[in-house]
């Protein structure tokens, strides 16, 4: 019991931080999402620690973040305390559905507590991996390049597993397209072939 109230406590304390935080950020933000540039070798390091991860999903099953490794990946890191992070779930599961076929992967990441991720995530009908993380991820949060650990923090990775971009605050789906597009027709293979040459 004690260790579930101070769990409890952690969790308010972080979202307290991170909704200050956000408000902070907001007026920064509006307009949908600052992108944080990160240098070759931290992208690097952040897409290392996103595939070395592996997080319970809502049925409580741990998945390998590797195993989307292929595709591109929009990670979105979220809490259903967020509300910038409520309001751009509808976009990515309209988003999910329309290039899903083209091998785009949304993978949630909620830094919540699992049961109100699920009832969050069947309200809502998420059509796209959702993983709960622990205490543990704002690490992950921050390997990606989220300095301020403010929520929502959206990355997306291209085929051949490389960060190509990451977003702090609420992502404009627009843009998101744009970027996600182009990525989606790239061969990794012939990339490669073409770097080697």
């Amino acid at each position: 019991m004690m260790a579930k109230l101070r769990q409890l406590l952690i969790y308010l304390g972080l979202a307290a931080l991170a909704i200050t935080t956000g408000f902070m950020l907001r007026a920064q933000l509006m307009g949908g999402g600052s992108q944080t540039v990160l240098s070759s070798e931290a992208s690097q390091q952040g897409a290392k620690a996103i595939f070395a991860a592996s997080l319970p999903d809502i049925q409580g099953d741990t998945q390998a973040v590797s195993q989307w490794l292929g595709n591109v990946i929009v990670v979105n890191f979220w809490a259903t305390w967020c509300t910038p992070c409520r309001e751009e779930i509808p976009e990515f599961i309209e988003a999910q559905k329309k290039f899903s076929d083209q091998g785009l992967v949304f993978v949630g990441i909620a830094i919540d507590q699992a049961d109100k991720v699920k009832m969050f995530s069947e309200e809502f009908g998420i059509n796209y991996p959702v993983l709960v993380g622990s205490m543990n991820t704002w690490s992950l949060l921050e390997a990606a390049g989220n300095r301020q650990s403010a929520l929502p923090y959206t990355v997306v990775i291209n085929r051949s597993g490389e960060i190509v971009e990451t977003y702090l605050g609420r992502v404009n789906l627009k843009k998101l397209e744009k970027l996600v597009i182009p990525l989606l027709t790239e061969n990794p293979q012939a990339q490669q072939s073409k770097e080697a040459s």
